[in-house]
């Protein structure tokens, strides 16, 4: 028998912290497909690329997103989900080793690259966040997703700190990223060919399909977050690719060896506030902290803009900061409005994520056009209000609920 796609299978008897942990090794090579971001400006500088022809990087890391998620689902529920996770580490492993062993010395041989890392990335997602459920002793399903949640940041965090470290303190080309990555990925493969689990289907789930997933778009509760989803990830990859850029650009500060460090303040920002956001969320209603953080993140994206270099810094941490739980508090607010259609809501804001290919690039195309990556900050700005928007509409839908309660 298969498992389902996005389905409540049925889970191992007595599963432990030791069976999950193959899965959030899983979670750490996730997060190596953020690196895309840091790429950018890396690949930039190495290959005198223009501000669009650098955001093609995000667009061949995020691209697979919208391509293939629900393809992936529906092989899933023939093959399981750790054929799949395995699958998605061998795709990632591929990926990483092109240049760890063979190096590369043209542009498109390293978009290549990055293509594999997303794709790999993207079956990852697929397979992780299901089977995360699979292996969580009873009732510990989402203190264990939040907790993978910040293992992949930490994953994430290392695309922009690797780099440093190697320049800064080995004199090291910013390259020996994909030796490091190879080897952590091999692990988690191993690691992933011991796990066991049962596979079985769930009774009356119906398969989420391409059709599934595109007629809930008619709803518009839906279209908003999906929307509001694709948004999101495009301002983070966004910022992070941007920050750098930003940095040599305006404080001539080298990428190489001090530049990546900006964007390493974002990432721990959104490590820290990954980590922070599972307390916070005992006292605090996911509605109302999503309205939090979106506000937070508007203070810190308007930093950007001030003429003060500190204050720069500091709003690239307050950044990080609100985007820590924008993701999460999204997937889980709409899935819990509609828990009749998790199966085909898994499926289409996984696709969603396709927006980290298309949102960076046109903020390289406004940045080459004004001749200045401050003031392309304004993508991921605009994104943000949008989705501050998509907040407040479901903080005043819930206030009504409440009000019509005490009434």
């Amino acid at each position: 028998m298969t498992e389902s796609f996005g389905a409540s299978a049925t889970r191992a008897r007595g599963p432990s912290m030791r069976q999950a942990a193959p899965v959030f090794l899983a979670f750490l090579a996730m997060g190596f497909a953020d690196a895309a971001g840091p790429f950018v400006s890396l690949a930039k500088q190495q290959f005198n690329l223009s501000n669009f022809m650098a955001q093609l990087i995000a667009f061949a890391g995020f691209v697979m997103f919208g391509v293939l998620s629900v393809p992936t689902g529906l092989f899933q529920d023939k093959k399981g989900k750790r054929y799949i996770l395995i699958l998605g580490l061998s795709v990632m492993l591929a990926g990483v080793l092109i240049p760890a062993l063979a190096g590369f010395s043209t542009f498109p041989v390293f978009l290549l690259t990055v293509l594999l890392l997303g794709a790999g990335a993207t079956i990852l997602q697929v397979a992780g966040n299901p089977l995360m459920r699979d292996v969580s002793p009873e009732g510990k399903y989402s203190r264990n997703l939040s907790l993978a949640q910040f293992v992949k940041a930490i994953g994430s965090l290392s695309g922009p700190v690797i780099p440093v470290i190697a320049a800064h303190w080995f004199g090291l080309s910013w390259r020996v990223i994909f030796p490091v990555f190879s080897v952590a990925v091999a692990i988690a493969l191993l690691a992933a060919l011991t796990l066991r689990i049962p596979a079985v289907t769930s009774a009356g789930h119906q398969t989420a399909t391409l059709r599934s997933c595109l007629a809930l778009l008619k709803n518009g509760y839906v279209a908003m977050m999906v929307l509001a989803i694709f948004l999101y990830v495009g301002a983070e990859v966004s910022v992070s690719s941007g920050i750098p850029i930003y940095l040599r650009d305006r404080y001539s500060i080298d990428i190489a060896k001090t530049g990546l460090l900006g964007t390493g303040l974002f990432f721990a920002a959104l490590t820290a506030g990954r980590f922070s956001g599972g307390v916070v969320l005992n006292w605090i209603k996911p509605k109302t902290f999503l309205v939090i953080t979106c506000l937070l993140s508007i203070v810190g994206l308007l930093g950007m803009f001030l003429p003060n270099e500190s204050a720069v810094v500091a709003g690239f941490f307050l950044t990080g900061l609100g985007f820590a739980n924008i993701f999460p508090l999204v997937f889980s607010i709409t899935v819990d409005r509609m828990p009749e259609s998790a199966n085909t809501l898994s499926g289409l804001m996984v696709t969603a994520i396709v927006g980290a290919a298309f949102v960076p690039p046109a903020m390289g195309l406004l940045a080459d056009a004004v001749h200045s990556m401050q003031i392309a900050f304004v993508v991921p700005l605009a994104a943000i209000l949008y989705i501050t928007w998509a907040a407040l509409v479901n903080f005043r839908g819930a206030e009504r609920a409440a009000q019509m309660a005490r009434d």
